[in-house]
């Protein structure tokens, strides 16, 4: 089968839908990712069919601080430009990432079926949860289910003004206003990072996080047998500041007072001038550094999370905005992370001691890890929708 995988150009996005089209590709599929040109070089280095996503540019009348108008209204421009382009391809499925809906819209105005990719755990609203983005556990008992009912009250009238905004721009396309949904949901992460609900919905499938390194580079720790600090500064626009300096700031702390450490830090970004010889930085494969890693300390996005959460390693959160502290807390709650906030060389230093002198939280990050074997293939999920959408 042929699959066009669509995604926006935010690494939190791409990366997912690049590490699925190389799944699908060494499954034997032909896969084709359009995304934007920031990634492009570097995936098809790594032998991913990867072309520049249509509508990415803003007009003028986008008002991107509309996070509803952002996402439907933009949807619908970017599906009539990918239009062409999906038409021309012919693809037998498109997989549309949860935030570039217009992959799906354009897939329901050709009549293919599409997959929605959640690069995360699934934020869909439940009766069973409190709003996604609190960061709350379920509460218990009546006062806790009472909080939570008030609480998904006062959001209901953001779902619902999401909803009609999707309607208008579904109808703008000569779409119905009603949504019929993807055939199927791929919950691109791991079992640890989930909540149970009751209304989990019959189409959603947990994949397992779909990861990709954007460089074949390989970062030298600095020497030594100290416990070697991972750090990688978020990759998202509401990622938390000051993160690396604090950090850097810790670690020499931690040194002043006895307890050396190492640090390599992980960044498609510029690394600070000055590095102490017992730091390193620059672009360089994460997964080849997590096997050697006592932490990792991140800004709780969830790519990052999840990867070293898979790999078994505790995690030190600095949580910006966005999901970052969803994440941070579901993380804390399970056991294997620690969150930091306000940022603060202090309070870093504090939580890497932390974690790094108490066992639970490495056997916590080990459990974590061990959830993956729960997990569907999502090549196999992809090849279903396939099957269903054959006339019988």
């Amino acid at each position: 089968m042929l699959v066009a995988v669509v995604a926006g150009p935010d690494a939190g996005h791409a990366f997912p839908a690049i590490a699925l089209a190389k799944a699908l590709t060494a499954a034997g599929e032909t896969a084709v990712v359009y995304t934007g040109d920031r990634w492009l070089d570097a995936a098809r280095a790594d032998g991913v069919d990867t072309r520049l996503l249509p509508g990415l540019e803003p007009r003028p009348e986008d008002d991107d601080a509309d996070a509803g108008r952002r996402i439907h209204e933009r949807a619908a421009h970017m599906s009539s430009m990918l239009l062409p382009v999906l038409s021309e391809a012919a693809p037998d499925l498109v997989v549309s990432d949860i935030l570039t809906a217009g992959g799906g819209l354009a897939a329901e105005r050709l009549g293919v079926p599409w997959v929605e990719l959640s690069p995360h755990p699934l934020y869909r609203p439940s009766v069973s949860l409190p709003p996604i983005g609190s960061g709350l556990a379920p509460g218990t008992g009546l006062r806790g289910r009472l909080r939570d009912t008030v609480m998904r009250a006062l959001t209901d009238r953001s779902v619902r003004a999401g909803l009609a905004q999707r309607a208008r721009a579904r109808e703008g396309v000569g779409l119905p206003a009603s949504d019929p949904g993807p055939a199927r949901r791929l919950v691109a992460t791991i079992p640890a990072l989930e909540v149970p609900r009751s209304d989990w919905p019959a189409e959603a499938r947990v994949a397992g996080p779909l990861l990709w390194e954007p460089t074949t580079a390989l970062l030298d720790p600095p020497p030594g047998t100290e416990p070697l600090i991972l750090l990688a500064p978020s990759t998202a626009a509401t990622g938390a500041v000051s993160m690396v300096e604090a950090t850097v700031e810790a670690a020499a702390a931690s040194r002043a007072r006895g307890r050396s450490r190492r640090l390599v830090i992980t960044t498609v970004d510029d690394v600070p001038a000055g590095l102490p010889s017992w730091a390193v930085g620059g672009l360089g494969r994460q997964d080849a550094l997590l096997p050697l890693a006592s932490v990792v300390v991140c800004g709780g996005g969830h790519g990052m999370l999840a990867k070293s959460l898979s790999a078994g390693v505790p995690v030190v959160v600095i949580p910006g905005g966005g999901d970052q502290w969803e994440l941070a807390n579901r993380a804390a709650r399970q056991g294997s992370a620690t969150i930091v906030r306000p940022v603060s060389a202090d309070a870093v230093a504090e939580a890497i001691d932390r974690v790094l002198s108490d066992s639970t939280y490495a056997a916590a990050a080990g459990r974590a890890a061990a959830t993956a074997a729960a997990v569907e293939d999502p090549v196999a999920v992809c090849r279903s929708v396939i099957v269903d959408s054959r006339p019988r």
